[in-house]
């Protein structure tokens, strides 16, 4: 898919450096359940804070980040691990519905995007952004374009518009030709803007 996905990238000259410039796939092998966590940690901290609270958890848990094992967790020390009282509970409240439904890449594969989307905020913690990093990371579905993540927006502003504002609505016919690859592009704007 990346060569197919590069070359519709490639027609588009920013992202054509871009492409050039980062290899935004040297990525960790977490499953399913322990990327959902570390989207739940990332909300709403920065990249290196997110970093340090998930370096934490996932020690206190011993890299073992299972449904089981954050059930049994004691609450308190998830809390001096640096989750809040409600990411505490996000994270098992989502340890649970793992435990009663398949949300693996097999589980979902018959789902559209909003599909998952749906089933995945119905767990209290789980909102449309940390739904979309699901379908980007986990599910690596193609053509998602998560334009509720601040860096992406961040990033857009600083390729595209000069640092000025842009809508959504204007960042949206940026991405347009993209497509099908929005989630390809994506990451080599977080690739770009981390690299700041």
């Amino acid at each position: 898919m990346n060569e197919e996905a590069h070359a519709v990238l490639r027609q588009d000259h920013v992202m054509a450096e871009l492409v050039d410039r980062h290899d935004p796939y040297v990525e960790p092998n977490w499953d399913e359940y322990e990327r959902l966590c570390i989207s739940i940690i990332n909300q709403q901290l920065s990249t290196a804070s997110a970093a340090a609270v998930r370096e934490r958890v996932f020690d206190l848990l011993e890299r073992d980040v299972t449904p089981a094992s954050v059930l049994a967790a004691d609450e308190a020390a998830l809390r001096d691990a640096g989750l809040s009282r409600s990411k505490v509970e996000y994270v098992r409240n989502a340890a649970r519905a793992f435990q009663e439904n398949d949300y693996t890449r097999a589980g979902l594969a018959s789902h559209s995007d909003d599909e998952v989307v749906d089933l995945l905020t119905e767990i209290k913690g789980i909102g449309a952004w940390t739904a979309r990093m699901y379908l980007l990371f986990v599910l690596e579905r193609p053509d998602v374009l998560p334009l509720g993540d601040l860096a992406v927006r961040r990033g857009i502003e600083q390729l595209y518009g000069d640092d000025e504002e842009l809508t959504r609505a204007e960042m949206r016919a940026i991405a347009e030709p993209w497509r099908p690859y929005r989630s390809v592009a994506t990451r080599y704007i977080w690739a770009e803007y981390e690299s700041e």
